[in-house]
């Protein structure tokens, strides 16, 4: 089937971003019931498997399109590297993923297909944490772009995730699709849906902070590569 170029990034990014969020709460819930009353390698369980997972994804997809991310996305429209319409599309392709991949992971582990999660998630060092961890995304995600190895982007950004699970108190969401599909499933990765907003804002502050760094270490580059 011949998609037009804008439905297969579509495609591609629903597909990445399901699998993505299908990989933090199936690992999520695997990590509970393999590792019972040890949060610790719970959480080490979740991160390898996310980070991995999103490795494995960049790696498939980049060839058409790897985002799998809202702030990533609305980044590349303020750096001039896609237009105002394929941002709309492609960020609204991630919350159809994102959401049909929470679904996905609850049915693999004989859960409801739904189930909104009762995990409050707030705090001020929790929130900084978010915008910290969206400011490092991006600025990995375009910094390795922006190198002589473009094929390097998907160690990096699975890297830094995986990292960032650690070095963050909020376990670093830092994608607003994926936060709003964590509130699908009542499971270790879930998010309450009124701890939504807050994370959201504060990824997309993280993200415009980001954006404006990157305008700063790499002047008069961002519509050349």
């Amino acid at each position: 089937m011949n998609l037009p170029p804008l439905a297969r990034r579509a495609l591609a990014e629903l597909l990445g971003t399901a699998f993505l969020v299908a990989a933090v709460i199936g690992s999520g819930i695997a990590a509970t019931r393999l590792s019972p009353g040890d949060t610790g390698l719970q959480l080490l369980e979740n991160s390898l498997a996310t980070g991995a997972a999103l490795v494995a994804l960049i790696i498939a997809f980049q060839p058409v399109s790897a985002s799998f991310n809202p702030v990533v996305t609305l980044v590349e429209r303020a750096l001039g590297r896609i237009g105002s319409a394929d941002a709309t599309a492609l960020v609204g392709a991630q919350l159809v993923g994102g959401c049909l991949g929470a679904v996905a992971a609850n049915l693999m582990f004989d859960l409801d297909a739904v189930d909104i999660s009762g995990h409050t998630r707030d705090g001020g060092g929790v929130l900084l944490a978010e915008a910290v961890a969206t400011f490092g995304l991006v600025l990995v995600v375009f910094g390795a772009l922006r190198s002589d190895r473009i094929e390097t982007v998907a160690y990096a950004v699975g890297g830094y995730i995986a990292a960032a699970y650690w070095f963050t108190s909020s376990t670093s969401f830092a994608n607003p699709a994926v936060t709003i599909a964590r509130t699908l499933s009542d499971t270790f990765a879930g998010i309450a849906p009124s701890s939504v907003p807050a994370f959201v804002l504060l990824q997309v502050v993280g993200g415009a902070l980001a954006a404006l760094a990157l305008h700063v270490l790499h002047p008069a580059t961002e519509e050349s590569r």
